[in-house]
């Protein structure tokens, strides 16, 4: 007679450690392309009480052009001098129906840098200028008063 061995006893519970393998694999690579998929430069918005939605400032031939916090001008990822906006936004918007560009501006940009880019994107021929701004996170709720209101 010819041994045969005895398989093991069959274990109810599944095996959840190759699913953590592969979860832990799609994380990593979440991080890492997650900041390829910004499109322009990462800009502190002006938080505001009612901002109207843009969505067309998402899409992938929107023209965007960014303020930084230290008055750097970007159209897109390229750094451009104040003086060539308006070419450089000219030269984007020839050919196109849709002659939209928004201006995303840090919160804390001077104002006079703000509005001279607005001032040059206008004199480029734009039909619609978009500023770009975020909603202001609600806190949860003041906490109680200490000593519970008691007298």
């Amino acid at each position: 007679m010819a041994y045969k061995p005895k398989a093991p006893p069959v274990i109810a519970t599944p095996n959840v450690i190759p699913m953590a393998d592969v979860m832990l694999v799609m994380l990593i690579i979440f991080i890492v392309v997650t900041p390829m998929l910004q499109k322009g430069v990462s800009v502190e918005l002006a938080a505001v009480d009612n901002p109207s939605e843009m969505k067309e400032a998402d899409k992938e031939d929107a023209i965007v052009v960014a303020v930084m916090r230290g008055g750097e001008i970007y159209i897109g990822k390229t750094k451009v001098a104040k003086d060539q906006i308006t070419q450089m936004v000219r030269d984007q918007l020839t050919g196109r129906l849709d002659k939209t560009v928004f201006v995303k501006s840090d919160g804390r940009a001077h104002y006079g840098v703000v509005v001279g880019v607005v001032d040059e994107v206008r004199a480029a021929g734009v039909d619609q200028l978009g500023l770009l701004t975020e909603k202001i996170k609600e806190k949860a709720g003041a906490p109680p008063p200490p000593g519970g209101g008691g007298n």
